[in-house]
C-alpha cells in the first residue's frame, strides 16, 4: 500500500473475515489511503502487505479506543457480526457480538475521535413480513423480526445508530443495508437451501431474492471511506430480482412447491420432535425475503453495482461448478 499525505487512515472490525478481508484487501491497495488496520480475534488467512493487524475484540469493552487513538483513525468500517452462527452458537453469543459490540464500536468512535463510521447492516433489518412494500426503500421502517435474531439484532443496531446521530452528530455515519452475498467461495444458510435435490419453494409466494456480488459491496465500502460519498443509510443489492424457480433451473433442477399450511405443520412437528432447531416462524424467512431497491445508493451516494442480481448468481453457479469439477 502506498502512502498519501492525509489519505484516510482506517480501522476494520472483524478484519479476518470473508467480507473483512476483501474489504482490508481492497483499501491497502488505495494510494488515497494512508493506513489499514486490521482488528479481529483471528489473524488472516492470507496476510496483506503493510496492513497493521491487532487483536480487536468488540465484545471487550473500552478495548477499541486505545487502538484507534493510537493508530490515529478517522474512519472505522465496522463488519464484526455473526452472520452464520454454529449449531453450539447461542443467542446469547450473537447478541455481545452484533449488538453489544456495536455499542462498543460506536462508543470508542466517539471516545477517540473518529470522523466517519461505516457499518454493513442487512435488509434483514425491515424484517421478514408479507406486508413488506417491495421493493423496500430506505425510507420505509425496520422491523425486524424478534423471532429471528439476527434480523431482531440489525434492527437494533440501527436504533442505536438512529439515537446516536442526535446524541453525536460529528460521528457520520454510513450504513449498508445488503442484501444475499454471493462470491465464488460462498457457502452459508441460503446456498444451502439450493443444494437439496428439489429447492423448496411455497406454493403462491415468489420468494424472491435479491443478490449482491462481493466485489461491488466492498466497492460500495470502500467508496464510503476514500469517495466520500455522503452519510446516510444506502441498501446494498444488484438490480432486479431471482425467484427460487429461477435459481432451481440455472441448476438443472426442479423445486419442490409445498403449501405454507403444509410447510408450517413440517417445522412444528419437526420442532417438536427436536428433529429441527427452525420452528413454523421460519415460514416468513422462506416466503417473505426482503425486495431492496438501490435507487438511492446508484443516484444519491454515487455507487452503481457491476453486476446484476442475476449475473450475481450466474457468477456463483460458474464458480461453484468449477469447484465441484476440481480434483479432490
Amino acid at each position: 500500500m502506498s502512502a498519501a499525505s492525509g489519505g484516510r487512515r482506517v480501522y476494520v472490525t472483524g478484519g479476518s473475515g470473508f467480507l473483512g478481508s476483501n474489504v482490508v484487501t481492497a483499501l491497502a491497495a488505495r494510494p488515497d489511503v494512508e493506513l489499514v488496520v486490521s482488528g479481529d480475534l483471528r489473524p488472516p488467512r492470507v496476510p496483506v502487505e503493510d496492513v497493521v493487524v491487532v487483536h480487536g475484540d468488540v465484545t471487550s469493552p473500552g478495548s477499541l479506543a486505545p487502538q484507534f487513538r493510537e493508530h490515529r483513525i478517522d474512519t472505522v468500517v465496522h463488519l464484526a457480526s455473526i452472520v452464520n452462527p454454529g449449531a453450539a452458537t447461542t443467542v446469547e453469543q450473537e447478541y455481545a457480538v452484533d449488538v453489544e459490540g456495536s455499542r462498543h464500536v460506536l462508543d470508542a468512535c466517539v471516545e477517540a475521535g473518529v470522523r466517519r463510521v461505516v457499518v454493513s447492516s442487512s435488509g434483514a433489518a425491515y424484517g421478514y413480513y408479507a406486508d413488506n412494500p417491495m421493493p423496500l426503500r430506505e425510507t420505509d421502517p425496520l422491523r425486524g423480526n424478534d423471532t429471528f435474531p439476527y434480523s431482531r439484532h440489525k434492527r437494533l443496531v440501527e436504533e442505536m445508530l438512529a439515537e446516536a446521530r442526535v446524541s453525536h452528530p460529528e460521528l457520520e455515519q454510513v450504513i449498508f443495508r445488503i442484501g444475499t452475498i454471493l462470491g465464488p467461495t460462498v457457502g452459508n444458510q441460503i446456498t444451502a437451501l439450493w443444494e437439496a435435490d428439489r429447492p423448496l419453494e411455497i406454493r403462491g409466494a415468489a420468494s424472491p431474492f435479491v443478490f449482491a456480488w462481493v466485489d461491488d459491496v466492498v466497492g460500495a465500502m470502500v467508496h464510503a471511506v476514500a469517495g466520500g460519498g455522503p452519510a446516510g443509510a444506502y441498501n446494498v443489492a444488484g438490480d432486479g430480482v431471482v425467484t427460487v424457480r429461477e435459481i432451481a433451473a440455472a441448476m438443472g433442477k426442479r423445486t419442490l412447491r409445498l403449501p405454507a399450511w403444509v410447510l408450517s405443520l413440517g417445522l412444528r412437528v419437526g420442532h417438536a420432535l427436536r428433529l429441527t432447531v427452525h420452528g413454523p416462524e421460519q415460514l416468513d424467512f422462506l416466503r417473505s425475503r426482503p425486495v431492496l431497491a438501490n435507487d438511492a445508493l446508484k443516484a444519491r451516494f454515487g455507487y452503481v453495482p457491476r453486476r446484476t442480481s442475476r449475473e450475481a448468481l450466474d457468477a456463483y453457479l460458474e464458480a461453484r461448478a468449477a469447484r465441484l469439477a476440481a480434483p479432490a
